[in-house]
C-alpha cells in the first residue's frame, strides 16, 4: 500500500530509508516508492530525480538513454528517481509502464506536485540534478536530458548535447557548478 506522507514537513537535506514503513527520505523530500531497487549506495555524490509521464511520447522515447544513465552513473554514487507528475495516473498504471519500458531504477510518485514545486520543472521529461555538498543537497541543474528534441514534435536524428551526462561528468569530477538550467522539450 501506499502512504501519503507530507513532503514539506521533512528535514533538508536528508538521505536515508526505512524499509519497515517504505518511506524514502531522498534530498529532503520524504516520498513514497512504487518500486525498492537495489539501493546499494554508500555516498551518493549526486541525485537526479527524472520527472516523467507515462503518456507521454518524448518521456518514452527516452526511457533507453535514461537507462543507460542510470546504469553508468548509478555505480559511481549517483542515485536516481524516475518521479511519475500525472495525478491520474494509479500506481497500477505506473508498475505496468515501468514493466513495458525495463525501467530498473526506483520509482515515485508525485501527485500532488510537491516535487514538481521544490525544483520548479514544467515538463516531461524534465531533470533536476542534486549535488552533495558540506552546506546540503544543492539543486545545480534543472532542464533537458539532451538536446535531441528541438521542439514538439521535432528531433535530431542524434542528440548533440549530452547536459544530464555532462552535469553528472562535472560533478564526479570535482567541478564546482553553478545552478544552470536548460529548456526541456515534452508534455
Amino acid at each position: 500500500n501506499l502512504q501519503s506522507v507530507d513532503l514539506r514537513a521533512v528535514p533538508f537535506p536528508l538521505i536515508s530509508w526505512r524499509v519497515d514503513c517504505v518511506i524514502l527520505v531522498v534530498m529532503g523530500f520524504a516520498l513514497v516508492p512504487l518500486s525498492l531497487g537495489r539501493w546499494a549506495i554508500s555516498r551518493i555524490e549526486a541525485g537526479v530525480l527524472i520527472f516523467v509521464r507515462s503518456d507521454c511520447p518524448v518521456s518514452n522515447r527516452y526511457a533507453p538513454e535514461i537507462e543507460r544513465l542510470y546504469h553508468k552513473f548509478s555505480p559511481r554514487g549517483v542515485a536516481f528517481w524516475m518521479v511519475f507528475v500525472d495525478p491520474r495516473e494509479s500506481p497500477q498504471t505506473i508498475r505496468q509502464h515501468v514493466k513495458d519500458y525495463s525501467i530498473r531504477m526506483p520509482v515515485l510518485r508525485d501527485p500532488d506536485h510537491v516535487l514538481v514545486q521544490k525544483t520548479g520543472v514544467e515538463i516531461t521529461p524534465e531533470v533536476a540534478v542534486f549535488e552533495s555538498r558540506d552546506s546540503g543537497a544543492q539543486m545545480v541543474y534543472r532542464g533537458r536530458i539532451d538536446n535531441w528534441y528541438v521542439d514538439l514534435g521535432k528531433s535530431r536524428v542524434a542528440p548533440t548535447v549530452h547536459d544530464l551526462e555532462q552535469t553528472l561528468d562535472s560533478i564526479l569530477s570535482g567541478k564546482a557548478l553553478p545552478l544552470r538550467t536548460t529548456r526541456a522539450v515534452g508534455c
